[in-house]
């Protein structure tokens, strides 16, 4: 009788193997998500430079490599490789920080995003988007090294400045205000 139930087991071992996560807004959530009084392994992000107190700020973790870098949350998690999400409104005054947790110490990429209209999609012509390092941004993705940064054990803060389109073919920081 163990026999057929072992038999059994392993005859919907590659069925289960096979279940696949979807894409959804909440994939990273749960793990990336600070807890009160966070001790880390997590980031404390500032963002500046918003074009303006709408919408949302999505910041989310990836793996430190070209490939997975902004790639599709479902894939990276059915991968079983790094993704975080946090998500805030965009809070009406104030120093606007969101904490985002990662799995342990070490190299990551990130991007922050401000979805002016929060509709879940990057639109071309209104929302912002920044990285680690504030690279210079042109029409593509930039290289994971250049959105690279190191997190220890505890609280690793960094500032993202967000740009947004100039013209028809750049991306940039806003003019700071004279």
């Amino acid at each position: 009788m163990t026999k057929y139930w072992l038999a059994a087991l392993l005859a919907l071992a590659p069925a289960a193997a096979l279940a696949q996560v979807e894409s959804n807004p909440n994939l990273g959530k749960a793990e990336g998500q600070c807890r009160a009084g966070e001790a880390g392994p997590a980031v404390l992000l500032t963002a500046v430079g918003l074009k303006d107190r709408r919408g949302v700020l999505r910041a989310e973790l990836y793996p430190d490599n070209d490939k997975d870098f902004l790639q599709d949350d479902n894939i990276l998690i059915n991968e079983g490789k790094t993704f975080r999400r946090v998500e805030m409104q965009v809070p009406a005054s104030g120093a606007v920080t969101l904490c985002i947790r990662t799995p342990g110490p070490g190299g990551y990429t990130l991007s922050l995003l401000h979805d002016r209209d929060a509709n879940r999609k990057f639109g071309l012509s209104t929302d912002g988007v920044g990285f680690p390092n504030n690279p210079r941004l042109g029409l593509s993705k930039p290289k994971a090294a250049v959105a690279r940064f190191q997190t220890g054990p505890g609280l690793t803060p960094i500032s993202i400045r967000l740009n947004y389109r100039k013209g028809l073919l750049s991306f940039g920081p806003l003019r700071e205000r004279q």
